[in-house]
């Protein structure tokens, strides 16, 4: 075994003392920071342990755990505790207490970002009573802890009197030789601090990260000014002189895009809207928004980017609203493809391929996986009891059924999943289950099903996702979820399902069954990809090749996690599987949640009715988007939002800077001579790129754009603090001096579009337009870690300046806000409360209904022909439910005849005459 580790990383101490502690015989290899030794990642990450299969572990943890289990010490139940806290917990306030002290000097606030996690800490300790963590002897969990902690607790001032137990165990491990050796290795001897600074400064900056406890919609707290050295400024005046010599041409599309040897190739997938809901804002956050900042991100950055998405089509809910509609269900799909598509469009949604599951790829792609699942032993044969409604006349699908959960009595769980406690249903476990569309409570029938046998490849599945774990950037509830269902113990999942609407199973003993949702939609984005290009399979069964990002809401992950990468795991056919699973927390409508029936929210069709700009909206969202918990639109805030950050702060920089240019300076770009000042902006500006590409790096989209905001607000302050309006009525001492603000600032606007472009493209764009900005700046700002370089040098011309925004008013918003918040007028039904004790009948008027001879001969043709309908569906032996809706469109018709006859439509029947 060959152990890689760098010296300034403080993950390596914890692993170096490991080894040693345990006695596992190791090579021990020193690399620096941006050596690649895991040949299949994409980027550098140390420590690194190379094993003898050729399998590599990357997870600092994972190798402190390995090496104990290779020595014979098993972790205790307690130990594995520690560690999932020291993960989960610790660890972003500790990256968080780093870049405080070692990057900014700032260890107060350090201290208080330790001081929850160092009481939790402390707690445990003087609970136990024990001189370690589990107990009489040090565990890994000791090693672990102490070594993520040795950076920040050597310096005393981080501990006080209320930490003397943490002070002890700290003391007691630190007095360990292989602790000891392990700290002189790494973070000891000539230059250490400074190697620990450059180690953290390519690190994200987690300044935000703290926030995330509060509600997105709360007021931010102020960025404190980032410190910036004399060294730091030199680096940024040099990376400034650079120009656009040396950047790349940018790089246009081609279709179709393939995956090319020698780039970062992307699969992106955003989760497939189902194709008869129209969605809701939470639905556009959570999936096709977040996903389309990251792709136009990624091809900025050069990557060979590749975003498909497409609508599910299949299933119960699209047989059901093409019953409503008095449509087939493939005109539904038709319907809403067309309403989902200019949805997207108008958000500025930059897909490569939207496409659809009813097509004949779909069919043979899951076919194929089906019968390949089959021939290696992973499908099961079993009759299931099932809900069957019998006033609609059919097996109810899961998403159809609402009952009380069994395990958290949620009176409202779906047949197939808790949205509460996120437990998996069997549909016939819910206690009071109701069918959904007409109340009525079902009954249990059985029927003859096959599963996936999800226990015979959970060991596959588990070796998978420590790979993926350890490599890819999994979101915190993606990896909480997947972790649950694993230890809850996986179960034979139900892959077929009693409907008419779907794709076929080809088994014959199967045939008059389709594929449930859950089994078939996921392989929609390989089908999809497939009808983009007769090449998919490069994508698709090419893993050493391909990164694969799937975004989704949470509630997506256990079947992107565990259901879909088993399905692929079985069918043994190469295929790509998810790297990277980015999931959000939900997206709530003020005070409560979207609902298309009661009016309540914004939907997709109705946002450009507003006349609130698509990339308003896309800022907005993207402000509040949920990552660590959920989080809610509020109408009071867009506003205060638009008004402060995009018309006060961002647009005002911006507009600001080129208005100069071309009240002062005839619209030519000035001659620029740089003073310390000058150089201190650049450097903050430097940071805050680098901040901002590190983050995307790791799809923390919403922390990204702060950085974007955070540029802006440096630029205001540079320029109210040198004030070049009043300089430019000077001296030429003073009018040079207002020259280089000027010309600085607009170079920092036109930074600022590029950084925009993921988030807002065409304010990015336009911004572009207004400077006349050269076509590499964007590629120009995004190569490598981050480069802000002069690229509207002295001289240069730019084009007319005008405002990006506009202010959103209070009226307008009130009326906004009455407007999506359900409350239409009421029905007179609805209005006034029944009494208890009802009125005596007023006196039937004597008055027959007027005629409408004209109206009663169309009627007529109507009545014979649904007549006709009705007798053709019973002669073909239809299902019971269409023949109901049928009758009853008869009815109605005849109803509407005798209105327009001059007839009673309803006749009082006779009484006592005999059937």
């Amino acid at each position: 075994m060959n152990l890689f580790v760098s010296e300034g990383n403080p993950h390596c101490v914890k692993v170096l003392a490991a080894v040693e502690l345990t006695g596992v015989k190791c090579d021990i290899s020193h690399v620096n920071h941006e050596e690649r030794v895991v040949p299949y990642l994409s980027r550098p990450t140390l420590p690194a342990l190379a094993l003898p299969s050729g399998l590599h572990l990357f997870s600092p943890n994972a190798i402190c755990r390995f090496l104990f289990e290779a020595s014979g010490r098993e972790a205790s139940s307690l130990t594995n505790q520690w560690l999932e806290w020291e993960a989960t917990d610790l660890q972003p306030a500790l990256a968080q207490a780093l870049h405080l002290s070692a990057l900014q000097g700032k260890r107060t606030e350090a201290a208080t970002a330790l001081q929850a996690p160092l009481s939790v800490l402390e707690q445990g300790l003087r609970k136990r009573a024990t001189p370690f963590l589990s107990g009489e002897e040090v565990s890994v969990a000791d090693i672990v802890l102490w070594g993520a902690l040795y950076p920040v607790l050597s310096d005393s001032s981080f501990m006080t009197g209320e930490l003397a137990q943490v002070g002890g165990w700290f003391q007691r491990v630190a007095l360990l030789p292989a602790c000891q050796s392990a700290v002189r290795a790494v973070l000891t001897g000539k230059g250490a601090e400074s190697q620990l600074k450059a180690y953290l400064q390519k690190q994200p900056a987690l300044h935000a990260q703290r926030r995330e406890a509060q509600p997105c919609n709360q007021p931010e707290a102020e960025d404190t000014e980032v410190v910036v050295t004399e060294e730091e400024m030199q680096a940024a005046a040099q990376t400034w002189n650079l120009g656009l010599k040396d950047c790349p041409a940018p790089i246009s599309r081609e279709h179709p895009i393939l995956p090319q040897d020698g780039k970062r190739n992307i699969l992106l997938t955003s989760a497939l809207p189902y194709v008869n809901n129209v969605p809701h804002l939470g639905n556009i956050i959570g999936c096709v928004l977040s996903a389309d900042v990251f792709a136009r991100y990624g091809r900025l950055r050069g990557w060979n980017v590749l975003f498909v998405c497409g609508t599910d089509e299949y299933g119960t809910a699209t047989e059901n609203k093409a019953r409503e509609e008095g449509l087939t269900p493939q005109q539904i799909c038709d319907k809403y493809h067309a309403v989902h598509t200019a949805i997207y469009r108008w958000f500025h949604i930059d897909f490569d391929y939207f496409g659809r599951t009813t097509t004949p790829h779909q069919t043979e792609i899951a076919q194929d996986i089906f019968w390949r699942l089959h021939e290696r032993g992973f499908l099961l044969e079993d009759t299931v009891e099932q809900l069957r409604c019998e006033g609609c006349q059919r097996f109810l699908a899961d998403r159809f059924v609402e009952g009380v959960c069994p395990h958290c009595r949620y009176a409202e769980a779906r047949g197939d999943q808790c949205d509460k406690c996120g437990r998996l249903i069997n549909a016939v476990e819910l206690k009071d289950p109701q069918c959904k569309v007409c109340r009525q409570t079902p009954v249990i029938q059985s029927s003859k099903h096959l599963f996936l046998d999800l226990p015979k490849l959970e060991g596959q599945l588990e070796e998978w996702l420590e790979r993926s774990f350890s490599s890819g950037d999994w979101t915190a509830n993606a990896r909480q979820i997947t972790r649950s269902w694993i230890r809850d113990g996986l179960k034979p999942r139900c892959i077929t399902r009693d409907l008419q609407w779907g794709t076929p199973v080809p088994h014959p003993d199967f045939s008059e069954k389709v594929f449930y949702v859950w089994f078939d939609a996921p392989i929609g984005y390989l089908s999809i990809t497939a009808n983009y290009t007769s090449q998919w399979e490069k994508w698709w069964k090419n893993p050493d090749q391909v990164e694969l990002y799937n975004f989704m809401a949470k509630d997506n992950v256990p079947f992107h996690s565990v259901v879909f990468p088993c399905s692929l795991l079985g069918a043994q056919d190469n295929y790509t599987l998810v790297n990277h699973l980015i999931a959000t927390e939900y997206l709530n409508y003020e005070d409560t949640k979207f609902s298309k029936s009661r009016g309540v929210g914004v939907f997709g069709d109705m946002a450009k009715d507003t006349g609130i700009p698509a990339d308003v909206w896309r800022f907005y969202l993207l402000y509040l988007r949920p990552e660590g918990q959920d989080s809610a639109f509020s109408w009071a805030d867009m506003a205060l939002k638009n008004n402060s950050e995009l018309l006060n702060n961002l647009g005002n920089f911006i507009n600001r800077a080129g208005m100069f240019v071309t009240r002062f300076f005839e619209g030519s770009v000035p001659q620029m001579e740089l003073l310390q000042e000058d150089l201190k902006l650049l450097a903050q500006v430097g940071w805050e790129l680098r901040q901002y590409i590190q983050l995307l790096d790791k799809v923390r989209i919403r922390d990204a754009l702060k950085c974007i905001l955070n540029i802006s607000r440096h630029g205001n302050q540079y320029i109210q603090v040198n004030e070049p309006w009043k300089k430019i009525k000077g001296g030429d001492q003073e009018r040079q001096r207002a020259g280089t603000v000027t010309g600085v600032a607009v170079n920092v606007a036109c930074l600022l579009s590029a950084l925009l472009h993921p988030y807002m493209p065409t304010v990015g764009a336009a911004i572009r337009d207004q400077l006349r900005a050269p076509p590499t700046c964007m590629e120009a700002a995004l190569q490598g870690a981050g480069s802000f370089v002069c690229v509207l040098p002295a001289g240069h011309r730019i084009g007319t300046v005008s405002p990006l925004f506009q202010k959103l008013e209070a009226d307008q918003i009130e009326a906004l806000k009455k407007r999506f918040g359900g409350q239409q007028p009421k029905a007179p039904s609805e209005a006034t409360p029944s009494p208890a004790v009802a009125p005596a009948p007023a006196p039937a008027p004597s008055a027959q209904p007027c005629a409408d001879p004209e109206r009663a001969q169309q009627l007529a043709r109507e009545v014979a022909e649904q007549g006709e309908r009705v007798r053709t569906l019973k002669a073909q032996k239809a299902e019971k439910a269409a023949i109901t809706a049928e009758v009853s469109r008869l009815l109605e018709l005849k109803k509407q005849l005798a209105l327009a006859e001059g007839r009673d439509p309803d006749p009082t029947p006779q009484k006592g005459k005999k059937k």
